[in-house]
């Protein structure tokens, strides 16, 4: 058989199910070889999607999303990609083409070396220059992204490779475990935990696999420990859940980091250096306990005293059975919890409009069951949904504060439908970022999805605009004017609706989410509150709780 034909196979010994991309002539072989496959191709119409796709697919799943492109240009659109999924810890495998290597008459046409640009932006890169050994790739490409820190792999195939016959078999899927903690680092970390006076759990989004999830429940339940999350680690424990705190959205000066100031020990699970800090260490100052599937990277902002590696659901479970309830006296974290709760919850039934950013998320809460799925792009609205959006289940909302790219939110919310078909899907996005991918609209209504996408519309890049008014400059360089956005879906095939009050959007969200085929609402959004409240009021707040 040819070297793509066992390419193929070798995708189907792992179990791969779709492929996202757009192929080339580099890859027709490839192509060929697929067309006879159980793999389904879902081509996008720009390969930064098709991994935008991929790698959600991966994040929702644990298992590598596949995606595939040609060479050069196509390659290079797979960059951005590829360092959301590998800084977001996201399995994810980019299959690329290449010109032939061993004979070409072609120059150096569209050649770029792209095995050594993706080398920086993933776990693993390589070029196949003899089919007989693509089989071995396959696996350890596929093992390398699911091993903890999971992230993206890259595999080029050439032309003249992929045509060339192979003798090769498919190696045996063969899955691990991983190590537990060693007693010491466990005793060290109960002894710690007993002698704070005030411990606090944090919860990251490396403590978003099932088995921890559970273990997570179990250990707040038993001892009475309190516990906030990072962006990422939103819905791991269900947020209604009454030691709940808060989300840290922003690093310092939120109302919930009263507790964070307070706290002489934060049991941190799950979360390192490469998502934005939810508090910064100072020398001297608390103490942490780091809980992860691998040792702390050691940062200005966060040097922990005790690592605690290995697999987090058996750490967790392990101190929950040797702590039992906790005598700490944590009466300040509720008053806390109370404290935060009443400033997140302010706006939301202010029924003004342009509506705002809070009461947008009181009425997505409002619409939508547990399981449902609300996918954010990036933008200032994201802090908004972090810190006031509740979360009930483990990926309910799926948004990124590792690279914080623009253009995500649309493909997100394509793979989480892909993958829950019984659940209601939002998409979130500012005007900008909606922009940088709104091509996809096309690919949503051929895929016959049933999504609803809300762009929020102030005409300008809204989280710098924020930053900028911040710092104290003046207004420049971030306005722009956007189509009619009605008109824009309605070409694709999708259904355009434009907001024009808060009883109208509440209406026409009801009826989208309620309908079929992708729906487009054109949503104003008041972004006026923002300086004043997170620039200037939590600033000056104090900790008087």
């Amino acid at each position: 058989m040819k070297t793509s034909d066992l390419f193929v196979k070798a995708l189907e010994n792992e179990g791969v199910k779709y492929i996202f991309g757009i192929p080339g002539e580099e890859n027709l072989d490839f192509l060929d070889s697929l067309r006879k496959s159980s793999i389904e191709l879902i081509l996008t119409r720009h390969e930064q999607a098709a991994g935008f796709m991929a790698a959600n697919y991966g994040r929702l799943t644990g298992e590598p999303g596949v995606c595939l492109s040609t060479l050069g240009p196509g390659a290079t659109n797979f960059v951005t990609a590829a360092a959301y999924a590998q800084l977001g810890g996201m399995p994810m495998i980019m299959l690329g083409g290449q010109k032939p290597i061993r004979k070409s008459k072609q120059g150096r046409f569209q050649i770029v070396d792209v095995v050594s640009l993706m080398a920086p932006v993933t776990k693993y890169s390589r070029q196949v220059v003899d089919g007989n050994n693509l089989p071995s790739m396959v696996r350890e490409a596929f093992r390398i992204t699911m091993d903890e820190r999971p992230g993206a792999a890259y595999i080029e195939l050439p032309e003249d490779i992929a045509e060339e016959e192979v003798s090769a078999a498919v190696f045996d899927v063969v899955g691990h475990r991983r190590p537990n903690a060693d007693d010491q680092s466990i005793d060290a970390a109960v002894k710690m935990i007993k002698a704070a006076k005030l411990p606090l759990l944090l919860i990251g989004a490396g403590a978003n696999r099932k088995r921890t999830s559970e273990s997570l429940k179990e250990f707040i339940d038993q001892t009475g420990i309190y516990f906030f999350n990072t962006q990422m680690g939103k819905g791991v424990v269900d947020e209604r859940h009454e030691r709940f705190i808060g989300t840290a959205a922003l690093s310092d000066h939120d109302y919930l980091h009263c507790a964070i100031e307070r706290a002489d020990l934060i049991i941190n699970v799950g979360h390192d250096v490469i998502e934005k800090p939810p508090f910064i260490m100072e020398k001297n100052g608390k103490h942490v306990i780091h809980i992860n599937f691998d040792a702390a990277s050691v940062d200005d902002v966060y040097f922990p005293q005790l690592n605690v590696v290995g697999d987090i659901s058996s750490t967790i479970s392990s101190l929950t059975n040797k702590l039992g309830k906790l005598d700490q006296d944590f009466s300040f974290f509720q008053r806390v919890r109370d404290d935060v709760d009443s400033h997140v919850t302010k706006y939301f039934k202010d029924e003004r409009f342009p509506v705002l950013p809070q009461a947008l998320v009181s009425v997505l809460r409002d619409h939508l069951e547990a399981e449902d799925i609300v996918t954010l792009d990036n933008g200032v609205y994201k802090i908004w949904f972090a810190r006031n959006y509740e979360c009930y289940a483990p990926n309910t909302l799926l948004l990124d504060n590792a690279l914080a790219t623009m253009g995500a939110g649309l493909p997100s919310a394509m793979a989480a439908k892909l993958l829950n078909p019984d659940r209601k899907v939002v998409s979130v996005n500012g005007d900008g970022g909606f922009l940088m991918n709104s091509q996809e609209l096309e690919t949503a209504v051929r895929m016959d999805l049933d999504l609803v996408v809300i762009i929020l519309t102030d005409n300008a890049y809204g989280m710098i605009k924020w930053k900028q008014e911040g710092v104290g400059f003046e207004n420049f360089g971030l306005d722009f004017n956007n189509p009619d956005f009605v008109q824009y879906a309605n070409s694709f095939g999708a259904t355009g609706h434009k907001a024009e009050s808060y009883e109208n959007f509440v209406e026409i969200l009801g009826t989208a989410l309620n309908g079929k085929g992708v729906h487009v609402i054109d949503l104003p959004i008041d972004y006026s509150l923002n300086h004043h409240i997170l620039n200037v009021l939590l600033k000056e707040s104090a900790c008087i709780v």
